[in-house]
C-alpha cells in the first residue's frame, strides 16, 4: 500500500515539474520572440521604407552622357541606396507583361519615357527629403518629371511611430505577465511541499538550509525551460531568415547572442527569485495556517 502511495506521489511530483518546465519554456519563448521583434523593428521598417521608389522621367532629347552623369551623381549621393535605368522599351515590355496586351498596337508608337528608378536609404524616406531630392532633379534641363507616392510615405512613417510605441508597451506588459506566470507555477510546486518545509523547520533546520534545495531545484527547472525556449527561438529565427533573407536578421549576430543570453538569464533569475519568496512565505506560516 505504501509503495503504491509513494509511486502516486512521485508521479504527481514529476507531473508538477513537467508543467513548471513547460510554463517557463512557453513564457520565455514568447518573450524571446517579442525581443526579436523589438530588436529588429527598425530593420523591418527600414526594409519597407527602402521599397519606396522615386522615378525620374527623362525627356526624349536627353543625351546618353547626360543620363549617365545623372546616374553617377545619384549613385554617389549619401541618400541613395540603389538606382536602375529603365528604358522606354523595357517599360513597354513590363506593361505588356502586366496587362497581357501590347498597347503600342493601338497607339502606333511607344509614348513612354526613359526613366531612372531611385531607391533611397530608409532615413531619407520622408516628405521633406523627397521634396528636396525632387527639386534637385528637376533643376536638370533634361529631366521632365519626378514622381513618388507621398501619401504612402506619410502613412508609413506615421504607422512606424505608432507600432514602435505599442511594441514597447506590449513588451513591458508581457514581461510583467511572464514573471507572474512563472511565479505562479513555482508557488504551486512549492505549495505541494509545504508540510515537508514545516516538518524540517520543526526539527531545527534553518530557513536557509530548507530554502536551498527548493531554490536549486527551481533553478534547474528554469535552465531546462530556458534551453527549450532558446531551441524554439533558434528554429523560428532560422525559418524567418530563410524565408525573408532581405531582412538580414543575422547581420548582427552579437545582438542575437545578447538576446539569447538574456532569455537564458531570465529563466534563472525569475525562478530563483520566485522560489525564494514562495518558500519564505511558507516558512513564515504557522502550522494551523498550512491547511488553508
Amino acid at each position: 500500500m505504501s509503495s503504491s502511495f509513494e509511486k502516486h506521489q512521485k508521479r504527481r511530483l514529476v507531473s508538477s515539474y513537467v508543467s513548471v518546465v513547460i510554463s517557463i519554456a512557453l513564457v520565455l519563448f514568447l518573450l524571446g520572440l517579442l525581443g526579436m521583434l523589438v530588436l529588429n523593428a527598425k530593420k523591418v521598417s527600414d526594409h519597407f521604407k527602402e521599397q519606396v521608389v522615386v522615378t525620374i522621367y527623362l525627356k526624349d532629347t536627353t543625351k546618353d552622357i547626360e543620363r549617365k552623369q545623372l546616374e553617377k551623381s545619384l549613385a554617389m549621393a549619401d541618400y541613395v541606396k540603389s538606382t536602375e535605368y529603365v528604358s522606354k522599351e523595357k517599360a513597354a515590355e513590363f506593361m505588356k507583361a502586366e496587362t497581357g496586351e501590347d498597347f503600342m498596337d493601338f497607339v502606333g508608337y511607344n509614348p513612354l519615357q526613359n526613366s531612372i528608378d531611385v531607391h533611397l536609404k530608409a532615413d531619407f524616406v520622408t516628405s521633406e527629403h523627397l521634396e528636396k531630392i525632387s527639386a534637385e532633379a528637376l533643376n536638370k534641363k533634361f529631366v521632365d518629371e519626378v514622381t513618388y507616392d507621398n501619401d504612402l510615405v506619410n502613412l508609413m512613417n506615421d504607422n512606424v511611430k505608432k507600432i514602435s510605441f505599442w511594441v514597447l508597451v506590449i513588451s513591458g506588459l508581457f514581461t510583467l505577465i511572464a514573471v507572474l506566470l512563472i511565479n505562479s507555477s513555482l508557488r504551486l510546486a512549492v505549495y505541494s511541499k509545504r508540510f515537508t518545509i514545516k516538518t524540517m523547520q520543526m526539527v531545527g533546520a534553518t530557513k536557509r538550509f530548507i530554502r536551498r534545495p527548493f531554490v536549486w531545484k527551481s533553478v534547474r527547472l528554469g535552465v531546462i525551460g530556458a534551453v527549450l525556449a532558446l531551441i524554439g527561438m533558434a528554429i523560428v529565427l532560422y525559418y524567418i531568415n530563410k524565408t525573408f533573407p532581405e531582412l538580414e536578421l543575422l547581420a548582427n549576430p552579437i545582438l542575437m547572442v545578447f538576446l539569447f543570453v538574456l532569455i537564458f538569464a531570465l529563466g534563472i533569475v525569475i525562478t530563483w527569485i520566485s522560489t525564494h519568496f514562495a518558500t519564505q512565505r511558507f516558512l513564515n506560516l504557522k502550522t494551523d495556517e498550512l491547511y488553508y
